[in-house]
Order: structure tokens, then sequence, then C-alpha cells
């Protein structure tokens, strides 16, 4: 070989070398990104934001080192859902977080079948088809489920427990999927425990204000509060509007008595979007939806405000109290 040729061979597979690099570094994966579904606002959203991105970090997902998010927010218009989903679609996301109940999961899952989505407080996800069963999700959704029909109950003995007097009581709900299914199994249990159980909603009846009118011109003695998005944003309202007509009232979370309501029962939402978020990691980490089974929440608080007790003129039962993990006085 001449010496001009074996030059211009080198120099020819440095230049293809050199001309490799930058190839195989723009080929390296992209920082993940998650997408944020939710059915609040980034202001009422701030404290369930922190709890997820804690899970995250449990696993060793840091936010700007390990992903960045794409936040999308309904500010409260669920109607804005399939759009919102559809962009996070578009974005090409890495995984869709549905941060908010039934409403956004049901979005989420309409709007992809191939973006892992991690849901988050939802009722039964089997009965909801969004996963072919608990243990064996099956497609490209897992999460978080609270069972509302089992808690539903659960809180309807406490109120009863609470005002064993009265047997008319009613049911505050808001058009949520598979909401019929949820209140034909409270209205089952209030059968077996000789109430009359009201189903009340809000929607239809132009809001919580109308709704708690039509509770006090019916003789409703004392109500229960659906667990949805939609009552954990106007649980302010709640509280209000039941100390306004002297209603004994039943909520599904602590956050609720908090507000001034009288008595919560529910799952632990803090807890649920940390294990959401710990869920996303692994899935970060390459493990399929398919084959992470749903969680069922492992925390709940029981939470009486003996202020708002004392306003109603009760008394609350000493076993109650005992009972409860939190006492507002």
């Amino acid at each position: 070989m001449r010496r001009r040729e074996f030059i211009t061979l080198i120099g020819g597979t440095a230049a293809l070398s050199l001309s490799r690099q930058p190839l195989q570094a723009q080929q390296q994966p992209a920082t993940p990104v998650i997408g944020w579904l939710g059915a609040t606002s980034p202001k009422t959203g701030a404290a369930v934001v922190g709890t997820f991105l804690l899970g995250l970090s449990e696993v060793g997902y840091i936010e700007g080192r390990d992903f960045t998010i794409e936040y999308r927010w309904t500010e409260g218009g669920m109607s804005a859902l399939p759009d919102l989903a559809a962009d996070l679609v578009r974005q090409k996301v890495t995984v869709i977080f549905a941060a908010g109940g039934e409403p956004v999961a049901m979005a989420a899952k309409a709007a992809t079948s191939t973006i892992p989505i991690v849901v988050s407080a939802v009722d039964d996800p089997v009965r909801l088809g969004l996963v072919a069963s608990l243990n064996r999700p099956g497609g490209n959704i897992t999460g978080m489920s609270i069972f509302n029909s089992e808690t539903n109950t659960k809180r309807l003995n406490l109120l009863h427990e609470l005002v064993p007097q009265v047997n008319t009581m009613g049911l505050l709900v808001w058009p949520v999927p598979d909401i019929e299914n949820q209140s034909a199994d409270v209205s089952n249990a209030a059968r077996s425990l000789g109430i009359v159980l009201h189903i009340v909603d809000v929607q239809k009846e132009g809001g919580v204000e109308a709704a708690f009118d039509v509770i006090a011109s019916q003789k409703i003695g004392a109500v229960m509060v659906h667990s949805t998005t939609y009552a954990m944003t106007a649980r302010k309202e709640l509280a209000s509007l039941a100390a306004l007509h002297a209603i004994p009232a039943i909520y599904p979370a602590r956050e609720f008595v908090l507000a001034g309501g009288l008595i919560g029962y529910g799952v632990n939402f803090q807890d649920i979007y940390r294990q959401a978020g710990t869920y996303v990691g692994h899935i970060l980490k390459g493990e399929k939806p398919a084959e992470l089974p749903v969680q069922r929440p492992t925390k709940f608080d029981f939470a009486l405000n003996l202020k708002t007790a004392t306003a109603l003129g009760m008394t609350v039962p000493p076993q109650m109290l005992a009972l409860a993990d939190e006492v507002i006085e």
C-alpha cells in the first residue's frame, strides 16, 4: 500500500469515528417526562404533589435530575380532561399519572393504550374496566384503589353510631363513573340498618347549596358525602352548609374535618399519592404496569371535630372518641 493511500485510509477511519460520536450521544435516552393529569389546581394540589415526589425519591428518582413533569390541571373543570389527556399523549410523555379519581383515570385510559398510566384514588378498577384484575392488571394501567364501596359502608355505620335516632339519611353524590353501583352498595348497607337513604346528586340539583336546600326540605336527618375530587374541592363549602342547616355529616377524609366538618373517615390521601409516586418510579425503571398489582389502601384516617359537635348540640360517644386518630377541640 502506498504511503498516501495509507494516510488517506487512517484519516478516513478517524473521521468516521468522530462522525459517529455525536450520533451516539444523540441516541442516549432523553430525560423521562411524567405527565401529571390533575383534577384540581396547582394551589389545591400542592400538598399531594409533594408526597408524590417523596414517593419517587424513595425509589431513587429526583425531579430535575432524573425526570421532569408536565402538569395539566383542570382547575375544577372536568370537561377539559379529554383535551388535557390528549395533549400529554401528543407530548409523548414517558408515563401518565392520573391524579384525581375515576374521571381522570377514564380520560387517561381513553387517550392512550400504549403509554403507561398510574391511577390514584379510584374505587374498583376492575369494575371500571381499567384493569383485568388487581393482581395482574394486564394492560398499560395500574395504580392505587380506595374501594369506596367498602369504606362507604364503614362511614354509614359510624354515622349511625353517632346519631342512632336518625332513620332518614342522605348521600351526596356527583356524576362520576360507576356512581350507580357505588350508590346501590350504600343503599343496601343502609337498608340492613333500617335507614331510609336518599341519593342527592349535587350537580343535578344545581350545586352544593341547592343540594343542601333539598336535604333540608326533605327533612333528612344526617348526610354522608361521597368521596370524589368534586367533594374535596368543595370541602369548606360542604362543612359550612352542614353547620348552617345543623345537619350531622360524615365525610370521606380528615381534610373535611380540618375544614370544619363533624366527622371524617377514609383513606390517607397523602399515603395514596406517596405510593403512586413509588409506582411511577418503578415504571421509569422499566417495570411494566401490566405486572404491577393494583395497591389497596393501607392507612385510614378517623377524625372528629368536637367543636362542631358542640355547635350541633351533640355528644360524641366515648368509644368513638377512643377510636379516633385525630380529635379537634
